[in-house]
């Protein structure tokens, strides 16, 4: 179901993928996103899943793992309110890239390819600012990555 609220809007204003948004903007996007409910130990997206769509994190703590070729799951990263995941998919169409499991009872609110297209056709303007904003975050992430390599680089060198 579509959510709606101010408690809402302020929320998500004040996350990476809502910001620069103009109010009406805002409005419409939250208009696209539907409430999605998880209990610990749910798994929210599976590694290898087809996917078309995103998550923002509202509630919750969720833990992001990828399968090693042993077939064990690691550990990459958590996410906490305020964070998203899932965005590759709205930009590659391809499979999932990992598995999010919920570590606790989780809200999240999902935004669908589809949902997103109807923002490109109606909106242009908050569709280019939530592509940057999804850009900017793919960035820090490979920043991130890239700083983590180098310190296991460094550290296996020694």
């Amino acid at each position: 179901m579509a959510v709606s609220s101010p408690d809402l809007k302020a929320f998500l204003l004040a996350t990476p993928f809502f910001g620069g948004l103009s109010d009406a903007s805002l409005d419409l996007l939250v208009s696209m996103l539907v409430e999605r409910n998880f209990d610990a130990g749910a798994i929210v997206v599976a590694e290898g899943d087809p996917g078309r769509s995103m998550f923002i994190v509202h509630s919750g703590e969720l833990v992001v793992s990828k399968r090693a070729d042993s077939g064990r799951a690691i550990p990459i990263s958590s996410l906490a309110p305020g964070d998203f995941f899932g965005e590759m998919t709205l930009i590659e169409m391809q499979n999932r890239s990992a598995t999010v499991v919920a570590q606790n009872p989780t809200v999240l609110y999902e935004l669908t390819a589809r949902e997103l297209y109807k923002c490109y056709k109606a909106d242009i303007q908050a569709y280019v600012m939530v592509l940057l904003n999804i850009n900017r975050e793919l960035c820090r992430r490979l920043r991130r990555a890239d700083n983590r390599i180098t310190e296991l680089l460094l550290n296996a060198n020694q």
